[in-house]
């Protein structure tokens, strides 16, 4: 997957995850700014925080039960990322180890913010935001 940014003239960065050719959705943007995030972005913060980062670690940055998301989205399309999360999967290392990420598709607090998640972490992955709560940018007036 290759990843495009735009600067805006407000020093806005919006980064677009391309595609593959048989990819139908394209994955949802995120905006950051001097260090400050859309509603959505925080959004997927919060709700990673609330539940994923028990595995995934503070930040995404892995934990001993799951690998670092700010890692796995730079190889990591957002169909494969949605599929993932939605499915769950089972993954063998070198080791002979059985990793696994448990299927969240029943889970609403998971299903509705889905892209909110994928933002945050595409913003971390592509080390525009730094770890930490993140400050929202202001309500448009």
């Amino acid at each position: 997957m290759t990843r495009y940014f735009a600067i805006l003239p407000a020093i806005f960065i919006v980064a677009i995850a391309s595609s593959s050719s048989h990819s139908s959705e394209a994955a949802p943007e995120y905006v950051v700014q001097d260090g400050q995030v859309d509603k959505a972005t925080f959004n997927g913060y919060r709700r990673f925080h609330g539940t994923c980062h028990a595995c995934h670690g503070q930040d995404a940055l892995g934990g001993s039960f799951a690998p670092s998301l700010v890692e796995s989205l730079k190889t990591m399309d957002y169909e494969a990322f949605k599929q993932t999360v939605l499915e769950g999967r089972q993954v063998t290392d070198a080791s002979g180890a059985v990793n696994a990420m448990p299927s969240f598709g029943n889970d609403k607090n998971i299903t509705k913010h889905l892209d909110d998640i994928y933002r945050y972490l595409a913003a971390r992955s592509d080390g525009v935001l730094d770890p930490g709560r993140p400050p929202k940018l202001p309500k448009p007036k």
